[in-house]
């Protein structure tokens, strides 16, 4: 018979085996990194102990291996203080987009896709060759609200959303060339708005679901990127801005992201500044480090070596391509995602992508928008 002392001591010993469970699988949690310091070393930077000679083959799995690690956010949030916009205007640009746009890592995704063209879907001057790719995202995003903004109709989306910012509206304005305004567009859109944005010239290959781990929490991250260019070569400055650089044809992200906001008031003070100096042409050199992945590269190396939002007080130097180069697996830093270079650039048969159906495929650019 299962006496009252009976049954408390095995529901003791139930409850330990469970906490023992618990404890062993918790130890398979993310790792954080909060410096450069914290964060593994890629294998061309590991020097094995003397008599541990690793293997080509070795290494590779062990840094494959430790590129699966995943952090906490560190993030702060800023509580929001009602101030009148006469007020907000004698603050610095950042802070007047902080304060309008705030950001909360809690906050889910918004269900938001974005694409600038020309022409609508709907529009019979739309071109066929991108029917297919526009397409895909419905497809594959089924439950999101898919919008194609034309250069019209941004210019009346930005100076809603904005018009609490006048020196942002004034930039954009002043963009010379459409190129200008679609790379800025990007950032306004999702600093604003959060979701993903993808040129009109991309094809969904997975629903955004599948980009992240199942078992990475969605409020522990704020941002997605993936890498563009890894040209480990020592002539690679003359075929790219930068030695690591991130992905802006494919970014999603909640509102309000830091990083957004420093692009956002990076491209506005060096546009008004131009123009200011009667600087503002339509030559296109340039464009790369004016509005495009060399300015949004610097942005997110700038914002992952904060200390505002990491403790750098450990750190034995700033986060640099280092630290991604050669990646084959998802990192996170705070609370950005960065995904290895065949998550968007699949099948461009350099730089170390995979093919179209490789597992880490999300995203096919098909380089045809101009």
């Amino acid at each position: 018979m299962l006496t009252f002392k009976k049954a408390l001591v095995l529901s003791l010993a139930v409850l330990t085996l469970f906490f023992v469970f618990k404890g062993h699988h918790s130890s398979h949690q993310p790792v954080v990194y909060r410096n450069a310091n914290d964060m593994p070393k890629p294998a061309s930077m590991m020097k094995p102990k003397p008599g541990e000679q690793q293997s080509a083959k070795e290494a590779t799995a062990q840094a494959d291996k430790t590129d699966k690690a995943f952090n906490t956010p560190d993030v702060p949030k800023k509580p929001k203080q009602q101030i009148s916009l006469t007020e907000l205007h004698k603050k610095p640009l950042r802070q007047q987009l902080e304060y309008q746009f705030p950001y909360d890592v809690d906050a889910k995704f918004p269900a938001y896709i974005w694409q600038t063209w020309k022409y609508t879907p709907a529009q019979g001057e739309f071109a066929e060759e991108f029917r297919e790719a526009e397409a895909s995202w419905t497809i594959h995003h089924p439950t999101f609200v898919h919008e194609v903004i034309t250069d019209n109709v941004a210019v009346h989306l930005i100076r809603h959303l904005y018009a609490s910012v006048p020196e942002v509206l004034e930039a954009y304005n002043a963009l010379p060339v459409p190129v200008l305004k679609a790379d800025f567009f990007r950032y306004l859109i999702l600093l604003a708005r959060g979701g993903i944005y993808s040129d009109i010239d991309t094809s969904a290959l997975k629903s955004a679901a599948d980009w992240i781990p199942s078992d990475v929490p969605s409020n522990t991250y704020g941002m997605v990127i993936g890498i563009e260019a890894d040209p480990d070569r020592v002539d690679w400055a003359e075929w790219y801005a930068r030695r690591i650089q991130f992905c802006q044809w494919t970014i999603q992200s909640k509102p309000g992201h830091p990083i957004l906001v420093d692009v956002v008031a990076n491209i506005t003070q060096e546009t008004l500044k131009r123009k200011a100096e009667g600087k503002l042409t339509k030559d296109h050199k340039g464009i790369i480090e004016f509005t495009g992945p060399g300015v949004w590269t610097d942005s997110i190396f700038s914002f992952f070596n904060n200390p505002a939002y990491f403790d750098m007080s450990t750190s034995k130097g700033n986060i640099t391509y280092h630290h991604f180069t050669g990646m084959k697996q998802p990192k996170k830093v705070g609370d950005v995602i960065i995904l290895p270079i065949t998550s968007f650039s699949p099948g461009i048969k350099t730089m170390g992508a995979g093919e179209e159906n490789d597992p880490m495929a999300f995203v096919k650019h098909n380089f045809e928008g101009t």
